[in-house]
């Protein structure tokens, strides 16, 4: 190698380098180009969400856009917070799943000011002003109602039960309640003896059941408006000797499909967060791209799965991949 071919091919390297930068900065500019999508969920402790929030990410990443995710911690006020803040970094659309009718009302009111698109999942914003471009969710009304039946079958049609309520004047429990309501109509002789709010949470529903039993220990069965509610019940049962207690739930978690593999509740309908978190983000792109209309509601069918049907199930089916390894 002589002294001037070195510098030579530096020169030429230095030239291919410089038109293959130039070629690709369009492309990286397109990319750089995109408005980030935010996404306002109530928490990220539960599974629902997390199992949402995954289906997001899993978008966001096959169309090449950026999120911005914020967990409010079950705070309404930090959710106010949180989307504001989302707000001002001029985001393309908001994903918004709303701890309560406070923070929602409010959130969908500060996004239309904004003029950035609402995708509400999961929690319907019912008050305020607020318009949604779409709203994705489970048939939670039709979700209870065939399930309430289906336990109401397994009694013979009558008996004692109790409803664990979620957070009240939440969407998902209204429409819950909602669609028991409608199943009982249809059996007379079942009797509610007692309804508590356990919001959600295992443990409340478990300290709920307890006081319930003692109350009402003939009590046949536990329709819990979450499968952490019905675990808790179940657990609360079994803790008292009441093994032949009939105990379910809707969300179809994974700990729930193992439970009633084992016996310990007995049914669950199994919503599809995780499909709902991808629809939500493959929307959230249409409209940013302005590439079609949304229809204004979206409702999901849950399955139902007893023991008889969860063996032919897994969890990711309705969860996403991870679920399989919880």
């Amino acid at each position: 190698m002589t002294a001037s071919t070195l510098p030579r091919r530096r020169l030429v390297a230095t030239l291919l380098g410089a038109t293959c930068a130039l070629a690709l900065a369009p492309s990286l500019a397109t990319a750089a180009d995109k408005p980030v999508i935010g996404v306002a969920v109530a928490d990220q402790k539960s599974l629902f969400y997390i199992a949402a929030v995954d289906g997001m990410k899993a978008a966001a990443e096959e169309l090449g856009y950026e999120l911005n995710v914020q967990s409010a911690n079950n705070n309404a006020r930090q959710q106010i917070d949180q989307v504001n803040n989302l707000l001002v970094q001029q985001i393309g659309a908001l994903i918004f799943t709303s701890q309560d009718s406070t923070a929602a009302a409010a959130g969908v009111k500060a996004a239309n000011a904004a003029e950035v698109p609402v995708i509400a999942v999961d929690q319907r914003p019912e008050s305020g002003d607020g318009v949604l471009a779409t709203y994705i969710a489970t048939d939670s009304v039709k979700a209870a109602r065939d399930l309430c039946t289906w336990m109401f079958d397994q009694m013979g049609g009558e008996g004692q039960i109790a409803i664990l309520h979620g957070v009240l004047g939440s969407t998902a429990e209204q429409q819950r309640t909602q669609g028991c309501n409608e199943a009982l109509e249809n059996y007379p002789g079942i009797e509610v003896v007692a309804e508590q709010t356990a919001n959600w949470d295992e443990n409340e529903a478990f300290k709920a059941t307890q006081n319930i039993l003692t109350a009402h220990p003939d009590l046949d069965a536990v329709f819990g408006e979450s499968d952490a509610m019905s675990l808790g019940a179940a657990k609360a049962a079994r803790q008292a000797g009441r093994e032949d207690l009939i105990s379910v739930g809707i969300d179809g978690f994974p700990t729930q499909l193992t439970a009633i593999k084992e016996g310990l509740t007995q049914a669950t309908m199994a919503q599809v967060p995780y499909k709902m978190g991808q629809m939500a983000v493959q929307q959230a792109v249409q409209l940013i791209e302005g590439t079609g209309e949304l229809p204004e509601l979206q409702y999901q069918d849950a399955v139902l799965v007893t023991g008889d049907t969860v063996g032919s199930v897994k969890p990711s089916d309705f969860y996403g991949p991870a679920a399989d390894k919880m």
